[in-house]
């Protein structure tokens, strides 16, 4: 059995402290060196098989255009604010000298030049999107090849190469484009050193021990370490998206320092009893990581359930995630017991009763009496237990608010608008924002996210002049660049521009009249054919996709969580209301982001500085991870509750003891979650800022309104049915792996004294 192999396994390394740190020490030391000597960066690439935009993608690849490349580009306006281009000799000279600076940087395979567009005259300067009408602005398009034969290097030569210049030259410099999305450093450094401060206050004054504070935050900087290198290396053999990283961290460090904190409090259970730190080590990794094995699973399944959107960057974005928790799951099994060991009896809140602990130590592994000194912990769950048996005095009036509030906050999800949050909402400090602003300034929203259509007039000599005039004529296009005709292949490339930004919904609108009317109506019924591809086709492309796949991901996570509850609790009720409600709480915060990113509420609390969509996959691998992380929560609280009902057989004292009993607990690891994800809602990135809200709100309502509302009052509501489960259906049913089984306790009221059983 599971907690057999558990208790041995916690035990043994309680047992040999050293041997085991020493050995987290030898692994995580050669997770690094192989980061270092075979990892990879991450890198990101919006799409997957069977989109127009990939469509679009492998005809501009065959072609050889090399727009299938990345792109940078530099902006620059006059230092004097009221010199222009156009008459500023000075000015053009030092857009002359960049260029060619520019155009000397390792692997650049083209740039555009405006100074030699502005010698050709002033209409040939704008009519090529060069140089705004104005005069002012000027930007310089950086070609480079396609990212696998890229690295970070290439974008600190280009910007090394702008700040040396903006010393030299009388020119305000900035830039943007694909080449900084693909290799800027993700957010996370300064987010993970403050979720981790936050969590160790909340763990000291948790247990009021700098020791007992100290063990889970050593144990999640292990476990992270390990996790983080070991993507890094699979970033070498696979493309891992820059997100990645960032989200392992945040998830991490939030299940990793809660794993510990559920081993940890029962350990000091344990030892408060009489046990000696070793034997308290196996008992609680036996009992308490019964449920972090379980709840880790869950999470990792959940997470691997991303692949049914058929998204390779997801799929190994949820790979790269989960190897994360796995890593966490471990080490709450192996690490931390030995770190208790280590630390021996300073972790003990009581004094030891001799007598208890050595009935403790000599009890058979399958059957553990634990007799709690009545005055233990009972101070701080009296107030806990006062609360639970109000709610459940007024079952109906807190069941029919509580989740009247959680519908009401999802209400605004019904405005939900994914897409990807562009440039312009990066804050002002950042010189793609300060781009950005140029580009729309000068040239209009839409240059900003320029389409690429591909087509092959293979058949059809005619059709591309047809193309390019149906395309100008639409009233979402701007400008339509000269068409670029592969000699070789006759594939024909054409950059248009649309007259709205890339994030803006009816850019969206644009790209879907072009594939549904514009370019059909062009092309006929001929052989040719053209697809829509581009940064901004692409995200929309995956946001289509992901939101058509959203609800099978949603009825498999649904389904799987449902039958794994059903086998840990024997009943068909508790884990529908399991379900049902952790759907309310995931719902509420995807209310709550849509009113802060899409409507503005609050946002300047967090450093957003304008309205956003919401990232087209994040809803998906928010469900995902979220479903998964609230399984802690219930099947810690649901795990006591069953004990105490098998204990007692009556329904309502074991909702209030079960419930309050683990309240404290609960809410220690719901506020060290919080935490850590809402350092991660203040870093500069949108879709960072997403994840660490999305991920902060929805564990506070779930360890709040959900966990100490909702879930008592429904309980009370279903009396002893929520212990129904057919007998036919109980004789099929394996016995479950976590939790009390029904094999080991039955209901029984004649002894008031709690007890654990142990399998």
């Amino acid at each position: 059995m599971l907690s057999k192999a558990l208790l041995r396994l916690g035990g043994g390394a309680a047992r040999h402290p050293w041997r085991v740190i020493a050995a987290w020490l030898i692994a995580a030391t050669l997770a690094v060196l192989a980061a270092v000597a075979f990892g990879g960066r991450t890198a990101d690439s919006m799409t997957a098989p069977g989109l127009d935009s990939q469509r679009a993608a492998e005809l501009i690849g065959r072609a050889g255009t090399g727009q299938e490349g990345m792109t940078a580009h530099v902006v620059v306006t006059p230092v004097d604010d009221g010199a222009t281009f156009f008459d500023d000799a000075d000015a053009r000279t030092a857009l002359t000298r960049l260029r060619a600076e520019v155009t000397r940087l390792p692997h650049v395979l083209g740039t555009s030049d405006p100074a030699g567009a502005l010698e050709a005259g002033r209409d040939t300067a704008v009519g090529g999107g060069l140089v705004s009408a104005d005069g002012r602005i000027a930007v310089v398009r950086v070609q480079y090849p396609d990212q696998s034969r890229l690295s970070a290097q290439d974008l600190d030569a280009l910007v090394d190469l702008g700040d040396r210049l903006r010393a030299e030259l009388p020119l305000r410099i900035e830039m943007g484009g694909n080449l900084f999305y693909a290799f800027s450093d993700p957010d996370g450094g300064a987010s993970e050193l403050i979720g981790l401060l936050a969590a160790a206050a909340i763990l000291f004054l948790a247990f009021g021990s700098l020791v007992a504070a100290a063990l889970p935050i050593g144990m999640a900087v292990f476990g992270l370490t390990v996790g983080v290198a070991t993507m890094t290396v699979l970033a070498g053999v696979t493309e891992v998206p820059t997100f990645a990283p960032v989200l392992g961290s945040m998830v991490g460090l939030g299940v990793g320092i809660d794993y510990a904190l559920f081993v940890l409090a029962r350990h000091r259970e344990y030892l408060a009893c009489g046990l000696d730190p070793q034997a308290a080590a196996g008992r609680a990794v036996a009992t308490a990581g019964r449920p972090v094995v379980f709840a880790g699973g869950t999470v990792v399944v959940s997470i691997l359930g991303l692949a049914v959107a058929n998204v390779p960057f997801m799929t190994v974005g949820g790979i790269a995630v989960s190897i994360v928790v796995l890593t966490m799951v471990l080490a709450s099994v192996t690490l931390l017991p030995a770190f208790l060991g280590a630390a021996g009896p300073r972790l003990a809140r009581a004094g030891r009763s001799g007598r208890i602990g050595r009935v403790l130590q000599t009890g058979k592994p399958g059957r553990l009496a634990r007799r709690r000194d009545p005055a233990a912990g009972a101070a701080h769950a009296a107030g806990w237990r006062r609360w639970i048996g109000h709610v459940g005095r007024h079952p109906v009036l807190y069941a029919v608010g509580a989740a009247g509030l959680l519908l009401t906050a999802t209400l605004p999800v019904l405005g939900l608008r994914v897409g990807l949050p562009d440039d312009g909402s990066l804050p002002h400090s950042r010189t793609e924002r300060r781009a950005y602003d140029l580009v729309a300034e000068g040239f209009g929203p839409g240059v900003n996210g320029p389409l690429v259509i591909a087509a092959d007039p293979t058949g059809d000599p005619g059709v591309l002049d047809r193309l390019v005039g149906a395309v100008a004529a639409d009233p979402g296009i701007a400008s339509v660049a000269p068409a670029h005709v592969d000699r070789a292949t006759g594939i024909a490339t054409l950059v248009v521009f649309p007259t709205t930004s890339p994030q803006d919904k009816a850019t969206a609108d644009t790209i879907a009249r072009l594939r549904t009317d514009v370019l059909p109506t062009a092309i006929g019924h001929g052989p040719a054919r053209a697809h829509v591809g581009g940064a901004a086709a692409s995200l929309s492309d995956v946001g289509r996709r992901t939101s058509q796949r959203l609800p099978a991901l949603v009825a498999a996570v649904l389904a799987t969580s449902f039958l794994l509850l059903m086998l840990v609790f024997r009943s068909i009720l508790v884990p529908l209301k399991a379900v049902l409600l952790n759907l309310l709480s995931i719902g509420a915060a995807y209310g709550i982001m849509v009113a802060v990113f899409q409507w503005g509420w609050g946002g300047a609390l967090i450093g957003l500085e304008a309205t956003v969509p919401i990232v087209s996959f994040i809803p998906m691998f928010l469900f995902a991870i979220l479903f998964g992380l609230s399984m802690d929560y219930e099947v810690f609280l649901l795990s006591r509750v069953r004990e105490e009902y098998l204990r007692t057989g009556d329904n309502g004292t074991a909702i209030v003891e079960g419930v309050s009993g683990t309240a404290r607990i609960i809410t220690s690891a719901a506020l060290i979650m919080v935490a850590v994800f809402l350092s991660f809602a203040v870093a500069e990135d949108p879709s960072t800022k997403m994840f660490g809200l999305g991920l902060a709100t929805a564990i506070f309502i779930d360890a709040t309104v959900v966990r100490m509302v909702l879930v008592p009052a429904t309980m009370t509501l279903l009396g002893r049915t929520n212990w129904w489960l057919p007998r036919w259906l109980d004789r099929m049913l394996p016995r479950g792996p976590v939790g009390t089984d029904d094999a080991d306790a039955e209901p029984r009221g004649e002894d008031p004294r709690p007890r654990l059983v142990d399998r």
